[in-house]
Protein backbone atom coordinates (compact mmCIF):
# COMPACT_ATOMS: atom_id res chain seq x y z
CA UNK A 1 0.00 0.00 0.00
CA UNK A 2 1.19 3.68 -0.78
CA UNK A 3 0.04 7.14 -0.03
CA UNK A 4 -0.67 9.58 -2.82
CA UNK A 5 2.58 11.54 -1.55
CA UNK A 6 4.35 8.61 -2.70
CA UNK A 7 3.23 9.08 -6.26
CA UNK A 8 6.37 9.28 -8.89
CA UNK A 9 6.12 8.38 -12.61
CA UNK A 10 6.53 4.98 -13.43
CA UNK A 11 4.84 3.67 -10.39
CA UNK A 12 2.66 0.30 -10.65
CA UNK A 13 -0.70 0.63 -9.50
CA UNK A 14 -3.75 -2.09 -9.27
CA UNK A 15 -6.78 -0.47 -9.91
CA UNK A 16 -10.04 -2.10 -10.62
CA UNK A 17 -8.22 -5.62 -11.36
CA UNK A 18 -6.00 -3.87 -13.60
CA UNK A 19 -2.05 -2.83 -13.70
CA UNK A 20 -1.66 0.99 -14.32
CA UNK A 21 1.07 2.88 -14.79
CA UNK A 22 1.83 6.34 -13.67
CA UNK A 23 2.34 8.48 -16.66
CA UNK A 24 2.33 11.72 -15.69
CA UNK A 25 0.83 13.14 -12.24
CA UNK A 26 0.39 16.72 -10.50
CA UNK A 27 -0.45 17.40 -7.03
CA UNK A 28 -3.01 20.32 -6.55
CA UNK A 29 -4.01 22.21 -3.59
CA UNK A 30 -6.93 24.88 -4.44
CA UNK A 31 -7.54 28.11 -2.31
CA UNK A 32 -10.54 26.04 -1.20
CA UNK A 33 -11.12 23.06 -0.95
CA UNK A 34 -9.01 20.03 -0.04
CA UNK A 35 -5.72 18.90 -2.02
CA UNK A 36 -5.95 16.21 -4.55
CA UNK A 37 -4.27 14.66 -7.25
CA UNK A 38 -4.23 15.00 -10.92
CA UNK A 39 -2.82 11.75 -12.32
CA UNK A 40 -2.55 9.87 -16.05
CA UNK A 41 -2.75 6.29 -16.01
CA UNK A 42 -1.73 3.91 -18.55
CA UNK A 43 -3.21 0.17 -18.46
CA UNK A 44 -0.23 -2.67 -19.20
CA UNK A 45 -2.80 -4.65 -20.71
CA UNK A 46 -4.65 -2.18 -23.37
CA UNK A 47 -1.70 0.20 -23.64
CA UNK A 48 -4.41 2.86 -22.97
CA UNK A 49 -4.01 6.27 -21.09
CA UNK A 50 -6.65 7.68 -18.81
CA UNK A 51 -7.01 10.64 -16.12
CA UNK A 52 -7.61 9.79 -12.65
CA UNK A 53 -8.09 11.71 -9.71
CA UNK A 54 -7.06 10.63 -6.34
CA UNK A 55 -8.08 12.63 -2.83
CA UNK A 56 -5.02 13.46 -1.06
CA UNK A 57 -3.79 10.93 1.72
CA UNK A 58 -5.80 8.18 -0.50
CA UNK A 59 -4.49 4.66 0.05
CA UNK A 60 -3.41 2.72 -3.11
CA UNK A 61 -2.58 -1.03 -3.86
CA UNK A 62 0.98 -1.28 -5.47
CA UNK A 63 2.25 -3.96 -8.04
CA UNK A 64 6.15 -4.60 -8.57
CA UNK A 65 6.89 -4.91 -11.91
CA UNK A 66 10.39 -5.75 -12.97
CA UNK A 67 11.96 -4.66 -16.24
CA UNK A 68 14.29 -7.85 -17.60
CA UNK A 69 16.48 -8.17 -20.71
CA UNK A 70 15.58 -10.67 -23.46
CA UNK A 71 16.88 -11.85 -26.25
CA UNK A 72 14.71 -12.72 -28.92
CA UNK A 73 15.13 -16.20 -30.70
CA UNK A 74 12.85 -17.10 -33.45
CA UNK A 75 8.81 -17.24 -34.01
CA UNK A 76 6.51 -20.42 -34.35
CA UNK A 77 2.80 -21.58 -34.24
CA UNK A 78 3.79 -21.42 -30.16
CA UNK A 79 4.72 -17.50 -30.49
CA UNK A 80 7.56 -15.52 -30.30
CA UNK A 81 10.27 -16.90 -27.93
CA UNK A 82 13.08 -15.15 -25.81
CA UNK A 83 15.84 -15.83 -24.03
CA UNK A 84 16.59 -14.72 -20.46
CA UNK A 85 20.21 -12.68 -20.68
CA UNK A 86 21.00 -13.66 -17.17
CA UNK A 87 20.17 -17.28 -16.53
CA UNK A 88 19.56 -18.18 -20.39
CA UNK A 89 15.95 -19.28 -19.65
CA UNK A 90 13.21 -19.45 -21.97
CA UNK A 91 10.07 -17.62 -22.34
CA UNK A 92 6.98 -17.52 -25.37
CA UNK A 93 4.86 -14.41 -25.50
CA UNK A 94 1.67 -13.97 -27.66
CA UNK A 95 2.01 -11.72 -30.40
CA UNK A 96 -0.46 -8.95 -28.65
CA UNK A 97 2.49 -8.38 -25.66
CA UNK A 98 4.66 -7.23 -27.92
CA UNK A 99 5.11 -3.41 -28.91
CA UNK A 100 6.26 -4.04 -32.52
CA UNK A 101 6.10 -7.75 -33.49
CA UNK A 102 7.01 -7.28 -37.28
CA UNK A 103 10.16 -5.18 -36.25
CA UNK A 104 12.01 -7.97 -34.28
CA UNK A 105 14.94 -9.92 -35.94
CA UNK A 106 16.78 -12.98 -34.30
CA UNK A 107 19.31 -11.80 -31.99
CA UNK A 108 17.40 -8.34 -30.96
CA UNK A 109 17.62 -7.50 -27.42
CA UNK A 110 14.14 -6.42 -25.81
CA UNK A 111 12.73 -6.23 -21.92
CA UNK A 112 9.76 -7.53 -20.98
CA UNK A 113 7.85 -6.62 -17.61
CA UNK A 114 7.05 -9.21 -15.33
CA UNK A 115 4.38 -8.86 -12.34
CA UNK A 116 6.94 -9.52 -9.59
CA UNK A 117 4.71 -11.44 -7.54
CA UNK A 118 3.10 -13.64 -9.68
CA UNK A 119 5.80 -13.92 -12.70
CA UNK A 120 3.63 -13.11 -14.96
CA UNK A 121 4.45 -11.74 -18.25
CA UNK A 122 2.88 -8.25 -19.12
CA UNK A 123 4.44 -6.57 -22.38
CA UNK A 124 7.70 -6.90 -24.30
CA UNK A 125 8.83 -3.79 -25.55
CA UNK A 126 11.96 -2.83 -28.14
CA UNK A 127 13.76 -0.24 -27.78
CA UNK A 128 13.01 3.61 -29.63
CA UNK A 129 14.81 2.16 -32.86
CA UNK A 130 16.41 -0.65 -34.48
CA UNK A 131 18.35 -0.91 -37.37
CA UNK A 132 16.86 -3.22 -40.29
CA UNK A 133 18.04 -3.66 -43.71
CA UNK A 134 16.12 -2.98 -46.85
CA UNK A 135 15.24 -6.06 -48.88
CA UNK A 136 13.05 -4.56 -51.50
CA UNK A 137 12.24 -1.42 -52.71
CA UNK A 138 11.55 0.53 -56.30
CA UNK A 139 13.88 2.54 -57.50
CA UNK A 140 13.69 6.24 -56.64
CA UNK A 141 12.50 8.51 -59.50
CA UNK A 142 14.61 11.12 -60.99
CA UNK A 143 13.18 14.72 -60.14
CA UNK A 144 10.98 13.60 -57.68
CA UNK A 145 13.15 14.98 -54.86
CA UNK A 146 11.70 18.15 -54.74
CA UNK A 147 9.15 17.32 -52.31
CA UNK A 148 9.44 14.71 -49.34
CA UNK A 149 8.00 12.11 -51.14
CA UNK A 150 8.33 8.29 -49.81
CA UNK A 151 7.70 4.79 -51.86
CA UNK A 152 7.03 1.65 -49.84
CA UNK A 153 9.93 -0.65 -48.99
CA UNK A 154 10.20 -4.13 -47.14
CA UNK A 155 12.80 -4.57 -44.59
CA UNK A 156 14.40 -7.77 -43.16
CA UNK A 157 11.93 -8.47 -40.81
CA UNK A 158 8.95 -8.93 -43.80
CA UNK A 159 7.66 -5.73 -42.38
CA UNK A 160 6.81 -2.55 -44.67
CA UNK A 161 7.00 1.25 -44.19
CA UNK A 162 7.66 4.57 -46.04
CA UNK A 163 10.91 5.31 -46.90
CA UNK A 164 12.23 8.51 -48.70
CA UNK A 165 12.89 8.54 -52.73
CA UNK A 166 16.87 7.93 -52.57
CA UNK A 167 16.61 4.37 -50.53
CA UNK A 168 17.56 1.86 -52.43
CA UNK A 169 18.10 -1.88 -51.60
CA UNK A 170 20.56 -3.17 -49.26
CA UNK A 171 20.42 0.23 -47.40
CA UNK A 172 20.77 0.04 -43.66
CA UNK A 173 18.47 1.94 -42.23
CA UNK A 174 17.10 3.17 -38.33
CA UNK A 175 13.50 2.55 -38.03
CA UNK A 176 11.42 4.00 -34.78
CA UNK A 177 9.70 1.33 -33.48
CA UNK A 178 6.74 3.86 -31.63
CA UNK A 179 5.29 4.25 -34.84
CA UNK A 180 7.18 2.17 -37.67
CA UNK A 181 8.64 5.16 -39.74
CA UNK A 182 12.11 5.63 -41.19
CA UNK A 183 14.20 7.74 -39.12
CA UNK A 184 17.66 7.90 -40.96
CA UNK A 185 20.29 5.87 -43.21
CA UNK A 186 22.90 4.16 -41.27
CA UNK A 187 26.64 3.83 -42.21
Amino acid sequence: MANTSDFKNGMCLEINNDLMLIVEFQHVKPGKGPAFVRTKLKSIKTGKVIDKTFNSGVKVTTARIERRAHQFLYKDDMGYHFMDTSNYEQISLEEGLINAPTLLKDGQEVEILFHAEQELALSCELPPFVILQVTYTEPGIKGDTATNATKPATLETGAEIQVPLFVDIDTVIKVDTRDHSYNERVK
